[in-house]
């Protein structure tokens, strides 16, 4: 597992300081809130016309599930991504918020995520990245336990791009293609409570794997509670 550019390994118990992100959403608003929480030009901020579209890390209400993909228009994120959109009433229900992160820039993401029902981030300088630890390396292509799921992506991408339905991602992507995926479930006080740094380009959280981490929170969270000792 790679580390943070601050040399701690972000994982489970670590406090992910409150920040808000500019978010890439259906009417291709980015706001102007540097990606490290600064507003400014010099913090990295895609900025554009409609100012103020954030999302908020940690949320007061929920938990965010924080993932990491690869660039825009990547076809394996998107036979992923197609899986959470299929059931994001049911993360929703959890109490799960959804926050995806792509080191692609936002005029590339916009034309590729305007469908998706939860927030986009576009990191194309890859802060969050190395925050977080998350990596690129060969083996995101190369294990064989990610060719099937490449095979997959491609059998579903191609004919929608021949068709029209789906945009062609750049010849050269922005950031590489070796990237590798990464999940975080962030409690609202900043705790990250469960993380997983993927092996290879399909080794992410399934939505079972969500939710069952929801409700082992949620749990947890009331035993906890109902223990506390009581005010005198």
């Amino acid at each position: 597992m790679g580390s943070g550019f601050n040399g701690k390994a972000i994982g489970v118990e670590s406090v992910v300081a409150a920040r808000e992100l500019p978010i890439v959403g259906a009417k291709g608003a980015v706001g102007a809130v540097g990606v490290g929480g600064d507003a400014g030009a010099d913090a990295g901020a895609e900025v554009a016309a409609d100012v103020g579209a954030v999302v908020s890390v940690p949320d007061a209400e929920r938990l965010v599930h924080l993932q990491f993909r690869r660039f825009a228009g990547c076809p394996v994120c998107n036979l992923h991504l197609r899986s959470i959109v299929r059931r994001h009433d049911e993360i929703t229900a959890a109490g799960v918020k959804e926050v995806v992160v792509f080191h692609s820039p936002a005029d590339e993401l916009r034309e590729h995520v305007a469908d998706l029902p939860f927030a986009v981030v576009a990191d194309p300088d890859k802060r969050l990245y190395r925050e977080f630890g998350v990596e690129s390396a060969r083996r995101s292509l190369l294990s064989p336990r990610a060719w099937l799921p490449i095979l997959r992506s491609l059998a579903r991408s191609l004919p929608r791009i021949v068709t029209g339905k789906d945009r062609a991602p750049a010849a050269t992507p922005h950031g590489g293609r070796l990237g590798l995926p990464a999940d975080f479930l962030i409690a609202p006080d900043g705790r990250v409570v469960a993380a997983m740094h993927g092996t290879h380009v399909y080794d992410q959280w399934s939505v079972d794997r969500i939710l069952e981490l929801a409700r082992g929170h949620a749990h947890g969270h009331r035993n906890s509670r109902s223990q506390a000792p009581s005010a005198s």
